[in-house]
């Protein structure tokens, strides 16, 4: 069976990018080797989506984009996604459960925040602790938080300053290296202090962020400080292992895409997180899905 187009992902770009092929009337097949909805499935509250309902989740989000996809006769499998080869008249895309003909294909495989490793981070991931300073900041209004990381946890704690009564910016070194400017706003803004030459142990809460153990990695000393919510900019990963020596990425291995989401290869799109981008939100994830089927659309109009 050939398929019009495979989607390599079910995040909210691969789910946007499902439904606006199956409306141009395409033979859409979505796989993914996990669960539906990406990074935003471990966000429990969505506020910054158009039109969502004041208590939408991400897993609800991308449930309902879900079943729009199949409603318009998009197909799913739970694949692992391994490579592409190239035939006469697409591809082949080769899984881990057998190999699949289309003509295009569309990459949406997302990326993911790097963690801190630290105990009670993933339990507590969603309920106060957070990889996303845009699409969360506004849950902590009033509240205490903690900013991990480097350079960009600079830039997010100063945005964060609009929300929160008090941030404390925590970094393994015993100075700060980002940008003078930033630097001296830092310290400047009285909301902000700073824990340097410093590591957090711990996240700890009962369903809800609580407190953190933080080490100082000079004196050996450990202190438990009480908390709302963590924010975690230690950088992303983009799931783009599975192309390298196929498609072109950039320094730090996201795909490159143009406004059209073409790839360096014809018939091969990029949506979502995977693409090279000033902003990663659930709203520009489904932008770059729609646009990408659009294309699609477009590429096999104009090979027939």
């Amino acid at each position: 069976m050939q398929y019009d187009t495979i989607i390599v992902g079910a995040g909210p770009a691969g789910l946007a990018a499902g439904i606006y092929a199956a409306r141009g009337a395409l033979k859409v097949l979505i796989i993914e080797k996990g669960g539906i909805g990406g990074q935003i499935a471990t966000s429990w509250e969505i506020e910054n989506y158009p039109g969502s309902p004041p208590d939408s989740t991400g897993p609800g989000l991308t449930e309902r984009m879900r079943q729009q996809c199949e409603e318009f006769g998009v197909e799913f499998a739970t694949r692992t996604y391994l490579r592409f080869e190239q035939t006469v008249s697409g591809f082949i895309v080769k899984t881990d459960a057998g190999n699949l003909e289309t003509q295009t294909i569309i990459m949406a495989t997302g990326a993911e925040p790097k963690l801190i490793g630290c105990k009670g981070e993933r339990e507590l991931r969603g309920m106060g602790v957070s990889y996303c300073a845009t699409c969360d900041a506004n849950f902590f209004k009033g509240l205490k938080i903690a900013v991990i990381g480097g350079d960009t946890a600079l830039e997010e704690a100063l945005y964060l300053t609009k929300f929160a009564s008090e941030i404390i910016i925590i970094h393994r070194r015993n100075e700060l290296r980002g940008a003078k400017i930033l630097q001296q706003r830092i310290r400047e803004n009285e909301k902000i202090s700073m824990m340097l030459s410093c590591v957090v142990e711990e996240i700890k809460g009962n369903g809800q962020v609580e407190s953190i153990i933080v080490k100082n990695v000079v004196s050996g000393e450990c202190s438990d400080v009480p908390i709302d919510g963590v924010f975690v900019f230690v950088g992303q990963k983009p799931n783009s292992e599975a192309f390298v020596g196929q498609l072109e990425r950039d320094a730090r291995d996201y795909l490159i895409a143009d406004d059209e989401m073409h790839t360096n290869i014809p018939g091969i799109f990029a949506a979502g997180d995977i693409r090279r981008k000033s902003l990663r939100q659930v709203v520009t994830a489904t932008a770059d899905g729609a646009i990408a089927a659009v294309n699609v659309i477009k590429y096999i109009e104009e090979r027939k």
